[in-house]
């Protein structure tokens, strides 16, 4: 897989200066004061002798075009640029090949790098970056700031003006060339010097990454301000990418499949080549020296990175503690080719019906109604033959107006109201609806937080759950006062409508589940905390509301159920609707669940279960076992699990309700694929270090909203790691959020117990609140 196409002994140790290597050519130094290009496409070519500097060369850049083919190379006297194919054609016509000098007395440059239209060049040398024209001698501009020396500056391939810097001070610099100043100065990013930068043009992003082998993520928006979309460590990332490959090596056999997610990026360390998935923060694979016996090399000082080309990439590296340079190519197509992947392609769309022994298939026995036998002899008859017998008319007033005619009444059609009704319930969500941005109201409802909600299918109510021990029932314009439901004993940690909207549960910290219904003010199901060893950490309508699915502790319980409203005004304490257990698994490893996810819209077998040992497991419930698991999923224990489960109002691609979303506290969140459980993206901009900030997916599949312990709310688009929109000024951390399943609308619960009401900017104007204030709102070497 990697392969050494040429070896090259320098009369000196060149460990840590720039290399400098393109697709066609690589150059190293000779004598300290020449130069020696090598073609690697024809590597029996007699290598081009470049001569012209007065002192020792310390750095060299290619650049970024192909036709012609420029070299810049810098020492302590001159900067100079040359044509390779120039300087190859004086020399096939004897004539001694030369330059141009672009700089001189600039002292010890340690980088060099071309603007995309190689036009000028940046010149790193102490704390100032000179900016010179690459044609003839001459300093545009130069900028001086770091507190430390520089070691790498790089332009901007999306705006020429714009440059970035890196140095040994542990920061970078985003600068206005035009103006000479500073547009963005980073945060002290590490305890070790950075060492090199590079541009991400397609996502508008730039990496950089130090000594200590850490790799930032930032993305530069048009603003100019950079905000951190991942942080990454090459040490961690391989320790998880090994207890990945045993875990799925166990579990799959050695299955693989073809990756074509192609946001990867190449890191040079000292030990080898690592390869990382920039959407996921994950390692995908790692080339170590070790494991190829036959390189001249086995730790690396400095690399060379030259971009893709025809399938394959080169590397120039050199060694750290020997006088010699090797050139590798590595296959792109057998470094990208095969990834691991797990699982027996899992799909939450059934494709088969169910197995005849399977739980789904449990039925409740209704139980026969008691009537009392008929007993001999005549029973006694009523008078009349009606139930109901109209009043004489004796005790009421006497009545002075016998008969008034109503006029001008206007009928209004029936078969308008009808088609009115229609249009409401066929309404479409706006597929190309931009996200919500805009606060709309804000609304005080408690002085406890707000741990979850949930908007009823057809978008009209919403449920909330609070610290209070109460749950909240509110139109979704939250206009009107909400209808309060109580007998919780602790914080309700769950709460789930039913799929026709008829009534709805609760589940709550006191290890009691609860079933409400319309117009009664009393549960009609108690499942009491004598049924459960531990709370409920999350229950839900499963299987268009035929069972109950709820998780305690380390078991995932399915009950049928019955619900009777009725009650005997005498024996009040007995409810009339019945609770039977279905099914009863456990996880693997009796790990407790901390969360759990299923569809109830349509039938599906899948459940989504996380555990405490910060694994993903997956409950066929056809089968009734654990079809798949995911050992590490994050570094702590995952407290939030939302499926892309759609809506009514819109539709998306089958293969789109596969994907589900997990949070956990300092991981972010991670949306993974279920047909492989692997993660395909990561979403870290937010905020979250204790508190169970949930997260969801928008009704269209675009969006994915999360909380965020800096008082904000986080809009991201689902095919970018960096948010999209930051929703500020909320009052306190902000515990919940969720999507309208009828139109484009976010809904956030903070710990202080308000809720604000988000809509896309054309939305309407924002509404005032009597009960508490209005806020307005890809390859490197490291």
């Amino acid at each position: 897989m990697m392969v050494e196409k040429l070896s090259l002994t320098c009369d000196r140790l060149i460990s840590h200066r720039q290399l400098a290597c393109c697709h066609s050519y690589c150059v190293i130094p000779l004598r300290c004061k020449e130069l020696l290009v090598y073609s690697h496409v024809d590597t029996e070519q007699k290598p081009l002798l470049l001569t012209g500097h007065h002192g020792d060369i310390s750095a060299m850049a290619f650049g970024k075009g192909s036709k012609p083919v420029l070299l810049c190379s810098a020492s302590a006297d001159y900067i100079i640029v040359w044509d390779i194919e120039l300087c190859l054609r004086r020399r096939r016509e004897g004539i001694v090949a030369a330059g141009t000098v672009i700089g001189t007395l600039l002292g010890e440059v340690v980088h060099l790098s071309f603007c995309f239209s190689d036009e000028r060049v940046a010149a790193c040398s102490g704390t100032t970056v000179y900016i010179l024209s690459s044609k003839r001698q001459d300093v545009i501009s130069m900028v001086t700031g770091h507190l430390g020396p520089l070691t790498a500056a790089e332009f901007c391939p999306w705006n020429k003006e714009i440059l970035v810097t890196i140095s040994e001070d542990r920061t970078f610099k985003v600068w206005d060339l035009k103006t000479e100043s500073v547009h963005y100065q980073s945060f002290v990013l590490s305890a070790s010097p950075l060492l090199s930068v590079f541009f991400l043009e397609e996502s508008r992003q730039l990496i950089t990454g130090s000594t200590n082998g850490e790799v930032w993520c930032f993305s530069l928006l048009d603003d100019h301000k950079c905000h951190l979309v991942t942080n990454m460590d090459i040490q961690k990332m391989q320790k998880r990418h090994q207890r990945h490959q045993e875990t799925v090596a166990q579990q799959a056999g050695g299955v693989t499949d073809p990756s074509k997610d192609n946001s990867w990026l190449c890191i040079g360390s000292s030990d080898g080549l690592y390869l990382v998935d920039l959407a996921t923060s994950e390692l995908l694979s790692a080339l170590h020296f070790k494991d190829y016996p036959s390189l001249s090399i086995t730790v690396a000082g400095s690399w060379s990175i030259s971009p893709a080309w025809d399938n394959s990439m080169v590397f120039l590296v050199s060694s750290l503690f020997t006088p010699c340079v090797v050139l590798l190519e590595v296959s792109l197509c057998a470094l990208l080719g095969r990834t691991w992947a797990g699982g027996e392609g899992l799909s939450v769309i059934p494709s088969s019906p169910p197995l005849l022994e399977s739980p789904l298939n449990a039925e409740l026995k209704k139980k026969e109604p008691n009537c009392p036998k008929k007993k001999g002899g005549v029973k006694e008859q009523p008078l009349v033959f009606h139930s109901k017998v109209k009043s004489s008319g004796y005790t009421s007033s006497p009545r002075r107006t016998m008969f008034s005619p109503k006029t001008n009444v206007q009928k209004t059609p029936c078969s308008a109201k009808a088609n009115k009704t229609i249009g409401c319930l066929h309404r479409n969500y706006p597929a190309d609806s931009a996200a919500p941005n805009t606060p709309h109201i804000q609304l005080s409802i408690a002085n406890k937080p707000v741990f979850c909600f949930q908007y009823s299918g057809d978008g009209k109510q919403i449920l909330c759950g609070l610290g209070d021990n109460s749950v909240l029932l509110y139109k979704s314009s939250l206009t009107s006062s909400p209808v309060v439901y109580t007998g919780h004993d602790k914080a309700v940690s769950s709460v789930g409508w039913s799929h026709n909207r008829q009534w709805w549960l609760s589940a709550s910290e006191d290890r009691t589940l609860r079933i409400w219904t319309h117009g009664n003010a009393e549960p009609v199901i108690t499942m009491s905390g004598g049924m459960f060893s531990k709370p409920i950490r999350s229950a839900q309508f499963y299987y268009l509301d035929k069972f109950l699915l709820l998780a305690s502790g380390h078991s995932l319980y399915l009950y049928l159920y019955n619900l009777d409203s009725t009650r005997d005004d005498i024996k009040r304490y007995q409810q009339r609707s019945v609770v039977k257990m279905a099914s009863c698994l456990e996880t693997t490893s009796a790990t407790d669940i901390t969360a759990l996810s299923a569809i109830n819209d349509f039938f599906s077998y899948i459940v989504v279960v996380c555990g405490s040992d910060r694994s993903i497991q997956v409950f066929d419930m056809n089968k009734g076992t654990v079809a798949s698991e995911l050992l590490d999923a994050h570094s702590r224990a995952v407290h939030c699990i939302t499926q892309n489960k759609g809506s009514m109002f819109s539709t998306q691609a089958p293969d789109s309700y596969n994907l589900f979303l997990t949070s956990a506290v300092t991981d972010g969140v991670k949306i993974w694929d279920l047909r492989t459980l692997r993660c395909v993206r990561r979403y870290e901009s937010h905020l979250n270090r204790c508190h169970p900030c949930s997260s969801a997916i928008s009704p269209c599949g675009r969006f994915i909203a999360s909380g965020s312990e800096d008082n904000c709310a986080y809009v991201y688009d689902i095919r970018c790691s960096s948010y999209l929109h930051k929703l500020q000024k909320h009052s306190d951390t902000v515990l919940s959020v969720t999507f309208n399943p009828a139109t484009p609308e976010l809904l956030t619960g903070t710990l202080d117990g308000k809720l604000r009401l988000f809509q896309p900017s054309g939305g309407a104007c924002l509404s005032h609140d009597t009960s508490a204030a209005v806020h307005s709102v890809p390859s490197m070497a490291v």
